[in-house]
């Protein structure tokens, strides 16, 4: 892409970024600039820039508004010791956001584009990624919207692709600590030819309820299970799970109507390197529920990009609660692995990071 640049003639101050990057929290602050491109079906991706970052503006019948055509991705750079930036897998992302572009009936950004458009705006607010002291990192999010103006059940003939970033802190503050979990009995949150594969907003729309029960009944996270059975368990409101057996086995339940997490798929690869079989198969809360309780399954972690890998505490219910396992010896090795990878303190043997600068 050729892109242009327009600088912020206002960036934050260098003492107040450094008391953001001191505690910067999750989400809040946002860097000085952002990238956009457009896309029509004359032009195609177009367009290419890096402005200050800023509001939108949209007509009020901005297609996305009504129809909720949306995609987006979620990922981090890291610096290195040596003052290098890199980031995890972003060609994963990159291929990921296509998959979910087809779903959504959107033009397929190329690869090669959301690369670079994540690697320029990196490039161009690098003072804003933080050091590695206590997991600090910058945190990437790609989206894609119909721009369109229309109101009108059809995919849209203008799309503007984007870039934002913000300055993550530790997902897990004084320690990783184990997530209880409520399964909820009412909601689902994909079915079989839905957009549970896709990342796209509804999808966690659609979650919110649920979470609120969650949250309701003093626990972490939501669990959700198969819109056909009840009965397979499928991911929670925003990670992918897995279940260590005795002998060491590992099962994480089958994609098809879950995201396919980043994460999910590297933890996948990073267990069989340490010698451990890894099962993608349906799971159901049945097997979760006997499994703790006969002493088979020793260990439950769940994944996600935010959080890395955090152990499983309590599932609790209507009616009934399983306890936690006893260990996170794996998955505090599985951890500790991936994050030494993603800032460099071990040898990359995968391939997984790619340098920006």
């Amino acid at each position: 892409m050729q892109i242009s640049t327009t600088r912020n003639e206002r960036p934050v101050a260098d003492d107040r970024l450094a008391e953001i990057l001191a505690d910067p929290g999750f989400g809040t602050h946002f860097t000085d600039h952002m990238f956009t491109v457009e896309w029509t079906p004359d032009a195609g991706w177009h367009d290419a820039r890096i402005t200050p970052y800023g509001p939108l503006t949209l007509d009020p019948a901005t297609a996305v508004l009504h129809y909720a055509q949306e995609t987006f991705e979620g990922m981090k750079a890291y610096r290195h010791d040596d003052g290098s930036v890199w980031t995890f897998r972003p060609e994963a992302n990159a291929q990921r956001m296509v998959r979910s572009s087809q779903r959504l009936a959107f033009p397929e950004l190329p690869e090669a584009d959301f690369v670079e458009a994540v690697d320029a705006l990196i490039a161009q607010d690098e003072r804003w990624v933080p050091d590695s002291t206590g997991e600090k990192s910058l945190y990437i999010r790609p989206f894609m919207i119909a721009s369109e103006k229309f109101l009108g059940v059809r995919p849209a003939q203008h799309v503007t692709f984007m870039v934002i970033a913000s300055p993550a802190g530790a997902y897990f503050k004084g320690g990783v600590k184990p997530v209880t979990l409520w399964l909820t009995e009412e909601y689902t949150r994909a079915g079989r030819g839905g957009m549970g594969a896709a990342k796209t907003g509804g999808n966690y729309a659609s979650s919110l309820v649920a979470q609120q029960e969650a949250i309701a009944q003093g626990c972490d996270q939501v669990v959700f299970l198969d819109c056909l059975e009840g009965k397979y368990v499928e991911e929670l409101g925003g990670m992918n799970l897995y279940f260590v057996h005795a002998d060491g086995r590992i099962v994480t339940p089958e994609t098809g109507t879950i995201l396919e997490g980043i994460t999910r798929a590297s933890i996948i690869e990073l267990a069989g390197k340490l010698g451990h079989q890894v099962e993608e198969r349906k799971f159901s809360i049945d097997e979760w529920r006997d499994g703790v309780a006969s002493g088979e399954i020793v260990e439950i972690f769940a994944c996600g990009t935010a959080a890395v890998v955090t152990p499983v505490g309590n599932l609790c219910w209507n009616g009934g609660e399983a306890p936690a396992p006893a260990s996170t010896d794996l998955t505090l090795r599985i951890r500790q692995s991936l994050v030494d990878i993603q800032y460099g303190r071990a040898e990359d043997t995968f391939g997984w990071m790619h340098r920006v600068f």
